[in-house]
C-alpha cells in the first residue's frame, strides 16, 4: 500500500518507497502561506511535487530519516497550540497522525511539534519501520504499529485506558468531531477537539465540525468561513478559529510562548480581509 497525502492546494500526493509516484490537480489556486514561505504564486500539480520531494529529501517525512523534532514552523498551528498544551499543563496527552506510522498517543511536547509540524492531510500510510521506531524511543505510543492505520475515536480510547483525561485531538471531518464529543460523555473525559485540513468539506460536514470542535483551522474552506462564530481568532489570510471557552483559553497560552509582537483586539469576528484569503475557496 502507499502513502497518500493531500497538500498544497488540496492536491493529491501518492508517495511510494521515499518517492513521489502520482500528483493530481491542485482544487486552490493560490495560498497565502505557501506564497509567503516558498514564493508559490500559483499552485500547480508541478509545485506540489517539489513541495513534497522537498519535506521528503529536507526532513525525510515517508523515509526512516524521518525528523521528529522540528522547530516552531507557523505561531499557532494545531501541533504549536498542543505542543504548548503539554508543556503549560493543560492538556495530558494528545492523539494525533503522523505517516508511516498512523495514529499516534503522546505527551511529549517536542514529538508531538516534529510529527504534526509539516504534516498535511494524511488520507492512508502503511508502517516505516525508522518512524515507528523514532516515535516509540521519545515516548510516544502507535495505536497499531502493525498497519500504522488512522483512527481518532480508538486513539482516544487508548489514551482513556491509559489514565488519560485532558485530551486534544485532531478531527479532519465533521462526523469524527461529532464521535469524540460522545466519547468524551461516555468515559468521561475532557477533549479539545481541533478541527484539521477543512478544505473542500461540505456545509453539512462544516456545520457539524463548528458545533462539535473547540478550535479550528479554516485551510482554504469556503463554507468554515461563512459558518464559524468564533469566540477568538488567529490570524487573518488562513485563520485559526477558538470555538469555545476552553479552545480559546488554549490558544491565549499559546500567545503566551510567541517571541514576536502581537496585536491584541476586540472586533467582530470572523475577520477575513477578502485580497488575502486564498483562492478559489472550497
Amino acid at each position: 500500500m502507499p502513502h497518500i497525502m493531500e497538500l498544497v492546494g488540496k492536491a493529491r500526493v501518492v508517495v511510494k518507497d521515499g518517492k513521489v509516484v502520482e500528483v493530481s490537480e491542485p482544487e486552490v489556486e493560490w495560498c497565502p502561506i505557501f506564497a509567503k514561505l516558498r514564493g508559490i504564486q500559483k499552485i500547480t500539480s508541478e509545485e506540489v511535487r517539489k513541495n513534497m520531494e522537498f519535506r521528503i529529501s529536507d526532513f525525510g517525512m515517508f523515509t526512516d530519516k524521518r525528523k521528529l523534532e522540528l522547530e516552531d514552523f507557523v505561531g499557532f498551528g494545531a501541533s504549536e497550540i498542543m505542543m504548548t498544551g503539554l508543556r503549560r499543563g493543560l492538556l495530558n496527552t494528545t492523539v494525533t497522525a503522523c505517516e508511516g506510522a498512523g495514529t499516534i498517543i503522546s505527551n511529549n511536547p517536542t514529538l508531538v511539534q516534529g510529527m504534526g509540524e509539516r504534516m498535511s492531510g494524511l488520507v492512508e500510510t502503511e508502517p516505516i519501520e525508522g518512524i515507528i521506531r523514532g516515535i516509540t524511543e521519545r515516548g510516544g505510543i502507535v495505536l497499531d504499529p502493525s498497519t500504522a492505520k488512522l483512527d481518532s475515536i480508538a486513539g482516544v480510547k487508548k489514551a482513556a485506558e491509559l489514565g488519560y483525561k485532558k485530551i486534544a485531538v485532531t478531527a479532519p471531518f465533521g462526523e469524527t468531531a461529532k464521535e469524540l464529543r460522545k466519547l468524551e460523555a461516555e468515559l468521561g473525559l475532557d477533549l479539545i477537539v481541533i478541527g484539521v485540513h477543512v478544505t473542500g468539506l461540505s456545509k453539512e460536514d462544516v456545520q457539524t465540525l463548528v458545533e462539535n470542535a473547540d478550535i479550528t483551522t479554516s485551510c482554504a474552506s469556503k463554507y468554515m468561513r461563512d459558518l464559524v462564530k468564533p469566540l477568538a481568532q488567529v490570524g487573518t489570510a488562513v485563520p485559526l478559529f477558538a470555538l469555545t471557552q476552553k479552545g480559546k483559553e488554549l490558544v491565549i497560552e499559546r500567545a503566551k510562548e510567541i517571541t514576536s509582537p502581537l496585536l491584541i483586539n476586540t472586533m467582530p469576528l470572523p475577520a477575513l480581509p477578502e485580497n488575502k484569503q486564498p483562492r478559489k475557496l472550497k
